[in-house]
């Protein structure tokens, strides 16, 4: 049975979508199909990781009824397939948010996992992307500010019967203003799974178009996230020793 995920987030500025498009390299990593969905027709940014600007059928043509899904699905960096969402407005091209359950359910035909780049914040794209997906994966960072929009969405997200799998604290820098795990935990009653440090390569990586698990595999948000990936599908996967290890090990024991 194929994983459909949806990657959310309370509020913009969390790396939602860095965080969709290196978890999706990373889970290809494991062998797994994989196709990414970029949902955000209003901002979209999945492209940029991957060097996907200006395809020609997006996600945007195939709402309007201009093209079939099959046309909108490219091959990428990394061994994913990647739909982008295009760069026109979506208010401006009349597309029908009420077919995004059949799209899924095509996609999730074609692969073993679908990923889906969300938009931030509640509003009603955000609701239709969370109402057709199975599951979500919320992206924080670890500021006090970010938690009610974060709590919301996880409302939204269960009200409309989406599955939390938890919550990924990324950004993290161990400075003492950040939350820590157990208060990320108590403020939205949800697990966290995953922890991404703050990584300077990160805006080299996105700068170039090539996602940041292939421009460097070895720094710590990479490290950190094929961890998640692993976790997710049950595949054990130590973060080598180091550094990055020791930055993870004391951040869960905050």
């Amino acid at each position: 049975m194929s994983l459909s995920i949806a990657i959310g987030s309370g509020k913009g500025g969390t790396g939602k979508t860095f965080l969709t498009a290196n978890l999706g390299v990373a889970l290809a990593s494991f062998g797994r199909n994989v196709i990414l969905l970029d949902a955000d027709l209003e901002l979209p940014s999945l492209e940029l990781h991957f060097g996907l600007e200006g395809m020609k059928v997006t996600l945007s043509d195939v709402l309007a009824g201009r093209a079939e899904i099959d046309k909108a699905i490219y091959n990428a960096p990394g061994g994913v397939r990647v739909v982008p969402a295009g760069i026109s407005l979506y208010k401006l091209r009349k597309v029908d948010l009420a077919s995004l359950g059949d799209i899924f359910e095509e996609l999730r035909s074609k692969a073993e996992m679908l990923l889906i780049d969300v938009p931030p914040g509640i509003g009603g794209d955000v609701v239709a992307t969370l109402a057709a997906s199975r599951q979500l994966i919320l992206v924080v960072i670890p500021s006090f500010p970010a938690m009610p929009a974060s709590f919301k969405t996880i409302q939204v997200a269960k009200n409309l019967g989406t599955e939390v799998l938890g919550v990924v604290i990324n950004r993290a820098t161990m400075d003492e203003y950040d939350l820590t795990i157990r208060e990320v935990e108590d403020i939205l009653e949800q697990k966290v799974i995953g922890v991404i440090p703050e990584d300077p390569l990160v805006k080299r990586s996105v700068a170039s178009g090539t996602p940041h698990l292939l421009e460097a595999p070895d720094s710590p948000a990479s490290l950190a996230i094929k961890k998640l990936a692993a976790d997710l599908i049950g595949v054990e996967y130590e973060i080598p020793q180091s550094r990055v290890k020791r930055f993870i090990d004391r951040m869960m024991r905050r």
